[in-house]
Order: structure tokens, then C-alpha cells, then sequence
């Protein structure tokens, strides 16, 4: 799954946990509030003043890994 700036917060910390330190990195680290609910990741990027494309670029990242990871693991559990 590609994360795009449209998406909730939440969204994407629940699918790829490992981005929680990425939003906590960049200053974002009120992932536990009412905010991170329903705000997307762009909103809450400019509230923060932080640069949306670099964290999206950032989440991407994780997430791709995560991805790959679990990929891996699945092959391996199959054998």
C-alpha cells in the first residue's frame, strides 16, 4: 500500500506500526490524541510545520520495508 498525505494518521500508524517513530521523528508525536483520529497526514504535517513530501517520502520508506518484511516472512512460512 503506497501512503499518500490524503490519508488519516491513524490509518497508517494502525496498517505499519513502524511509522509511529517516523511521525514522532519529524515532531509529530501526539499520535495518541483526538487530532490523529480523523486529520490526514497532510493537515497535520502543516499544523506542525513540517515538510509533507519529505514525511510522506519517510512513511513510504517503512512502510515499503514492512511490507517487504512480511512478503519475506509469508515465503518462509509456506516452505
Amino acid at each position: 500500500m503506497k501512503i499518500t498525505k490524503d490519508m488519516s494518521i491513524i490509518e497508517v500508524v494502525q496498517r505499519y506500526p513502524d511509522t509511529a517513530m517516523v511521525f514522532m521523528y519529524a515532531g509529530m508525536g501526539c499520535l495518541g490524541c483526538a487530532a490523529a483520529r480523523f486529520e490526514n497526514i497532510e493537515a497535520g504535517a502543516n499544523v506542525h510545520g513540517i515538510d509533507v513530501d519529505k514525511l510522506v517520502e519517510a512513511l513510504n520508506e517503512v512502510a515499503s520495508a514492512s511490507d517487504e518484511a512480511e512478503a519475506e516472512l509469508a515465503g518462509v512460512a509456506e516452505k
